[in-house]
């Protein structure tokens, strides 16, 4: 297995902005590990909602995180300002592995990255779906 290493930010076309919070240091002065994860969902469920028209809470079909992980290189505290990038790492025709870098205002390359697979559910059911056609057709934007 590949040493991971942090990814450039040219790799990601859609960012948003973050800052971070009190809350999110621990004893140690950084950014808890559990914070990124609820970064990654914030960015993830931010663009689904702009760019895929989802409905939280009404959508028959919705993602359910599957799999998820991070790799950290350098700590980021209160109160940097963070700038989070997001990216399609696989896209099949019921799941989508994001991919989300983490990076302070003048990073070149990332502070984390984290990985993140929904796979879509039919609601009513609890069976495997498709990707509805609005989500995919974003997903499929942010891949150019």
């Amino acid at each position: 297995m590949p040493h991971p290493t942090p990814a450039p930010r040219e790799r990601f076309s859609q960012f948003y902005d973050l800052t971070t919070r009190w809350a999110d240091n621990d004893i140690y002065g950084h950014a808890n590990n559990v914070v990124y994860y609820a970064w990654f969902d914030s960015v993830v469920n931010r663009f689904l909602i702009e760019h895929g028209g989802m409905q939280p809470g009404r959508d028959p079909v919705v993602g359910y995180v599957v799999a998820s992980s991070c790799d950290y290189f350098s700590p980021v505290s209160y109160p940097d300002e963070l700038r989070l990038g997001l990216r399609i790492d696989r896209l099949g025709s019921k799941s989508v592995t994001w991919e989300i870098g983490v990076f302070t205002a003048a990073a070149a390359e990332s502070c984390a990255t984290g990985r993140f697979t929904h796979a879509f559910v039919d609601r009513a059911t609890g069976r495997s779906a498709q990707i509805p056609p609005k989500i995919r057709a974003a997903l499929e934007g942010l891949q150019r």
